[in-house]
């Protein structure tokens, strides 16, 4: 069957031209559009609970030994560690060299607009956030919008379900099923990208404008610049070195994906198709099925860039220079706080002016200063976490040996092409892969 999803990117595309079209031409209008691209959203983010609880209890669940999800677990948190580590170290650099910010100045409209940030970012503490990952019952982790406690959920019941044995073979070939049914409904929502699209880009356009942005000029390109070479040269060698793959092949899979979050300026509307797309390269269901969501919380390299060269810039341009050990002891607290805040609209805001109101509140003021220009850098945040967590999966599976290399060549490749009709491979299972639908048999089997 021809894949007709080919024009509905070239529609996205189109529709972002046009969007940007209409926010300059008719302000007003492109304003007045914003509920299309929230609501886009919104459809996305409906469907990402029961995506990860389907993926996860697979992932989990069709495995013998809980040893193995505890080892791919905690491969996965010491690299995210130590990526966030790495990130922070970039943007301190580059933030220093270029020393952003200077010749500016902070207006009424400026310093009330960090007020409202500082309070945003004040709300949550780090006992919240823990208190937080536990959902109120099994299924409002499926209802309630948040990633940690589907992810909580799910791998309570794939625990269950490994410990069940053969009795929990049948209720594996069930969530089987509503897997596939989910990732059908993820596909039909994915023919309004082009009008959500439209709506995203015509309101930041029309809200903000080309003058905002001339003033900003320099620590949005290189904001953008840094996370460029942070993808393509620590990323992209780690992923040479370890696993053999062409960092620029894995981009290029993944060129869809990262128009998707270009266009609505979310990472969010990408995860389900992410973890389809891991595992279609060759990552196991577990592999891809703890790695991607947990990344989507802990992997934030973008933000950690952000939170580094944004800090840098207030401080310059409030005309308070933070010394190198604040600088450091700051954006570590910063770091922290930002995993509370994954996954919220502008969490990465809320995080750095709750930052400096926590350690320099002199300096929250300036938070101000970016708010016209953080939705654009937003972009660059997520599309960098995202690149990071495509790596990470790919790392992870060749470090635990659930990574199928021959697999992901032909894919690369473009022998075999993912299917966009289902986001699920229908044909068996790669070799060496043992599916819940083989496991459920082997286990029922006399023999």
């Amino acid at each position: 069957m021809r894949d007709r999803t080919h024009y509905l990117y070239v529609a996205v595309i189109v529709a972002v031209l046009l969007g940007i079209l209409v926010g300059f031409v008719w302000p007003d209008v492109g304003q007045a559009l914003k509920p299309l691209g929230t609501a886009f959203v919104a459809l996305i983010k409906m469907v990402i609970g029961p995506i990860i609880f389907c993926t996860i209890v697979l992932g989990v669940g069709s495995v013998r030994q809980a040893a193995k999800v505890g080892k791919v677990g905690g491969l996965a948190l010491g690299y995210f560690l130590a990526m966030s580590t790495i990130a922070l170290v970039i943007g301190l650099m580059v933030g220093n060299v270029i020393d952003p910010g200077s010749g500016l100045h902070i207006t009424d409209g400026a310093r009330q607009a960090a007020e409202a940030e500082a309070a945003k970012g004040g709300e949550a503490s780090t006992v919240d956030f823990l208190l937080g990952i536990i959902p109120g019952t099994l299924v409002s982790s499926l209802t309630d919008g948040s990633v940690l406690q589907a992810l909580l959920v799910a791998l309570l019941a794939g625990f269950a379900l490994q410990a069940m044995g053969s009795k929990g073979a049948p209720i594996l070939r069930g969530v089987e099923h509503l897997q596939r049914l989910v990732f059908r409904i993820l596909a039909m929502i994915m023919w309004a990208a082009p009008v959500g699209a439209f709506g995203a880009i015509a309101a930041v356009v029309g809200a903000t404008g080309i003058e905002a942005l001339k003033s900003l000029a320099i620590i949005m390109i290189a904001f953008y610049v840094t996370c460029a070479l942070f993808v393509g040269v620590v990323l992209g060698t780690i992923l040479w070195v370890v696993a053999r793959i062409n960092l620029w092949s894995l981009l290029r899979y993944l060129g869809r994906e990262f128009l998707l979050i270009l266009s609505t300026s979310s990472s969010e509307t990408a995860l389900p198709r992410l973890i389809a797309k891991m595992e279609h390269l060759g990552a196991s269901k577990t592999v891809a099925g703890i790695t991607v969501p947990t990344g989507y919380s802990f992997n934030l390299d973008g933000t950690a860039i952000y939170l580094t060269m944004a800090t840098l810039f207030i401080a310059t341009a409030t005309g308070s220079p933070l010394e190198f050990g604040e600088q450091v002891a700051l954006l570590l607290f910063m770091m922290i706080a930002s995993k509370g805040a994954a996954g919220v609209t502008g969490a990465g805001l809320a995080t750095l002016a709750g930052g400096l109101q926590a350690h320099r509140p002199e300096l929250v003021d300036g938070v101000g200063l970016i708010v016209g220009i953080d939705r654009f850098m937003s972009e660059a945040r997520a599309l960098t976490n995202f690149a990071g967590n495509a790596v990470a999966t790919v790392l992870v599976g060749t470090w635990t040996g659930e990574f199928d290399r021959d697999r992901a060549t032909q894919v690369l490749s473009g022998r075999a092409p993912f299917d966009e009709a289902t986001l699920l491979d229908d044909e068996d299972e790669r070799p060496g892969e043992e599916g819940p639908r083989e496991e459920a048999s082997r286990q029922m089997s006399p023999a």
